[in-house]
C-alpha cells in the first residue's frame, strides 16, 4: 500500500513538471513572437493584456465550482468526521440536542445517564473486557487466574455471580490497562435467572471484546447468544474451559467442532482453550497437589488481539453505544412528536365538524378543502421544529385536499360513515352530522398524512403523496381505528346535535380559511352565510 502512494506521488510530481515546462515554453515562444513584431516597451504591456484574457475566459468554467464551495460553506455543512471518536462526538452533540426537547422527565433522565457512560467511555483509557456465559462454565474462576487472585465466589452451584463486578488486568506490551467484566450466568432457570441474563447482556453489548466462555459444545441457545452478539459487531474470543476434565485428544475434537460451527461469527484462532481451575491430584501420605492454571494460549491471543486491533475495538464500541443512543433519544422524540401533533389534528377535526354542523355545505366534494386547514398544517410543522409560512401551509393544503378528492377518499369517506351512523340518527339531524363526522375524518386522515410527511424530513417519499394517503385510508378504514373514532364523533357531535345544543368551539378565522381554500368568494346562501375575508 505503502509503495503504491509513493508511486502516485511521483507521477503526480512528474506531471506538474511536465506541465508548467510546456507552459513555460509557450510563454517564452509568445514572448520572442511579440519582440519581433513590437517595440521592446510595449510587449510587457501586451503580455499582461493577454494572460488577463485568458483569465477572463477561464473564468466562467472556475466560477462554478467556486460557488459550490462557497455555497456549501454558507449553509454551514460540517466536513466529515476524520474517525471514529470524532463521529461519536457529533453523534452525543445531537444526542444533547434531542434530550434538551424531550418533555418526559424521567425518560431525559435515563437517557442523559446513557450519556455519559459513552462520554466516559469516550473519555476512559481502559479495554473493557466482558466474560460472559452460562451459569457455572467457570467465568469467576477464569478471572481469577487471569488476575492470580482469589476473586469472586466460585463453586459447583449455577448462579454463583449474581452480579456484575468489575477487576483490572495490565497486559505487558499494552499501553492501556484492561477492565475484566465478570458477568452473571445466561440461560438460568426462574424470574431472577431470566433478570441476571439481561444484565449479562448489556454488559456484552457495552463490551470492546467479550470472552465467551464454554465448558463443552456450545448449545443451540449458546449459539443463538453468540450469533446476535457478532449481528451488533461484537468481537469475541470463544474460550473453552475446564480442558483438565478431558484428555487432550478429546479437547482437539472440541476445538474443531467449535471453530466450525463458529465460522463467520467468531475467527479460528480466536477459539482457544483453557484450564481456569484445575482438579487437585490426590498424593497418598501428601497434601493433593494443585496444578496451576492454564491460561497462557488465552492470555497470548487475548494480548495479540489487543495490541492489533484494540483501538479499532475500543473506536468501534464508542460509535456503536453513541449511535445506539441516538437512535434511542430519537425514536423517543419522534413519539413525543406525533403524540403533540396527533393532539393538533384531533383538535382541528372536531372544530371543523362543529363549523359544518353549524353552517353545513351544499356538497360534499367541497369537504375534501374543509377536511385540511392551513393553521393546522402550520403547527404540525411547528412541532417538529420546522418554520413555514402561512401561505406555505396552505398550498400544502390544497395539494393534499386535490389529492383526496381525485383518490375519491372524500366520497368514499361519507359513505362509509354515512352507513355507520344512518341507522343511529334521527332524520332531522341524520345529514348535518354525517357531513361534520365525514369532515372531522377527513381533517384526522389529512393531519395524519401530514404528520408522515414531517416525520421524513418533509417528503412524501418513493410512492409520493398518493401512496402517503392511501396506507392512511386503509389504516383508519380498519375496524378497531373506526370505531373508536364513530365512539367520539357520537359524544362530540351526535349528541349536541340529538339534543339541540350549538356545538363548540365557535367558527374561527382558520377554519373559514379551510373551508373557502378553492372557493375564496362563495355564493351566500341560506344555510352558508358569507365568511369574513382573512386579514
Amino acid at each position: 500500500m505503502k509503495r503504491t502512494r509513493l508511486w502516485l506521488i511521483l507521477g503526480g510530481l512528474l506531471v506538474v513538471v511536465v506541465v508548467l515546462s510546456i507552459v513555460m515554453q509557450a510563454i517564452n515562444s509568445l514572448i520572442w513572437q511579440l519582440s519581433y513584431w513590437l517595440p521592446g516597451w510595449l510587449v510587457g504591456p501586451i503580455l499582461l493584456l493577454l494572460v488577463g484574457a485568458l483569465v477572463l475566459a477561464l473564468l466562467p468554467l472556475v466560477e462554478p465550482l467556486i460557488r459550490g464551495k462557497r455555497g456549501q460553506a454558507k449553509a454551514g455543512q460540517p466536513a466529515p468526521p476524520s474517525n471514529r471518536q470524532e463521529a461519536a462526538r457529533r453523534n452525543l452533540d445531537s444526542i444533547d440536542q434531542q434530550l434538551a426537547q424531550l418533555s418526559d422527565d424521567v425518560a431525559r433522565q435515563a437517557l442523559q445517564q446513557q450519556r455519559q457512560q459513552v462520554q466516559e467511555s469516550l473519555e476512559r483509557g481502559d479495554f473493557r473486557v466482558v466474560v460472559f456465559g452460562s451459569g457455572s462454565s467457570g467465568k469467576t474462576s477464569l478471572i481469577r487466574a487471569l488476575l492470580n487472585d482469589q476473586v469472586g465466589s466460585v463453586g459447583a452451584a449455577m448462579g454463583s455471580t449474581t452480579s456484575t463486578n468489575s477487576y483490572r488486568l495490565r497486559l505487558a506490551g499494552l499501553g492501556r490497562s484492561i477492565q475484566l467484566r465478570d458477568t452473571p450466568g445466561i440461560l438460568e432457570a426462574g424470574e431472577q435467572g431470566s433478570d441476571r441474563e439481561r444484565d449479562a447482556r448489556s454488559e456484552a453489548v457495552l463490551a470492546d471484546l467479550i470472552l465467551f466462555v464454554v465448558d463443552g459444545d456450545l448449545r443451540s441457545s449458546e449459539f443463538s447468544v453468540l450469533r446476535s452478539l457478532a449481528e451488533v459487531g461484537k468481537r469475541t474470543l470463544l474460550v473453552l474451559n475446564k480442558c483438565d476434565l478431558r484428555g487432550e485428544t478429546e479437547e482437539q475434537r472440541l476445538l474443531q467442532l467449535l471453530r466450525r460451527r463458529c465460522t463467520g461469527l467468531v475467527e479460528s484462532q480466536d477459539v482457544v482453550s483453557a484450564s481456569a481451575a484445575p482438579q487437585s491430584v490426590p498424593r497418598p501420605g501428601e497434601r493433593p497437589w494443585q496444578p496451576p492454571a492454564e491460561i497462557e494460549r488465552l492470555l497470548r491471543r487475548l494480548a495479540a488481539v489487543l495490541r492489533a486491533d484494540g483501538e479499532e475495538l475500543l473506536a468501534d464500541n464508542i460509535l456503536l453505544q453513541s449511535s445506539r443512543l441516538a437512535e434511542t433519544s430519537q425514536s423517543l422524540l419522534d413519539r413525543q412528536r406525533g403524540l403533540q401533533a396527533m393532539a393538533v389534528v384531533e383538535r382541528y377535526g372536531w372544530i371543523g365538524a362543529g363549523v359544518i354542523a353549524v353552517t353545513p355545505l351544499p356538497g360534499v366534494d367541497l369537504l375534501a378543502t374543509a377536511a385540511v386547514n392551513a393553521q393546522m398544517v402550520v403547527e404540525i410543522a411547528q412541532v417538529y421544529g420546522v418554520s413555514i409560512t402561512r401561505e406555505q401551509g396552505q398550498q400544502l393544503a390544497l395539494s393534499l385536499g386535490r389529492t383526496l378528492a381525485s383518490l375519491g377518499v372524500v366520497k368514499g369517506g361519507a359513505s362509509l360513515l354515512g352507513a355507520a351512523l344512518s341507522s343511529q340518527l334521527p332524520t332531522l339531524i341524520a345529514g348535518k352530522a354525517i357531513q361534520a363526522v365525514t369532515a372531522a375524518w377527513l381533517t384526522r386522515l389529512a393531519g395524519k398524512s401530514f404528520i408522515t410527511y414531517f416525520s421524513q424530513q418533509q417528503t412524501w417519499g418513493d410512492g409520493g403523496i398518493g401512496e402517503v394517503v392511501r396506507r392512511q385510508y386503509d389504516l383508519d378504514r380498519r375496524d378497531l381505528d373506526l370505531s373508536r373514532f364513530l365512539e367520539q364523533a357520537l359524544a362530540k357531535v351526535v349528541e349536541p346535535l340529538r339534543r339541540g345544543r350549538r356545538l363548540p368551539p365557535q367558527r374561527p378565522q382558520a377554519v373559514v380559511d379551510a373551508v373557502d381554500l378553492d372557493d375564496p368568494e362563495p355564493s351566500p346562501g341560506p344555510n352558508r352565510p358569507r365568511p369574513r375575508a382573512p386579514k
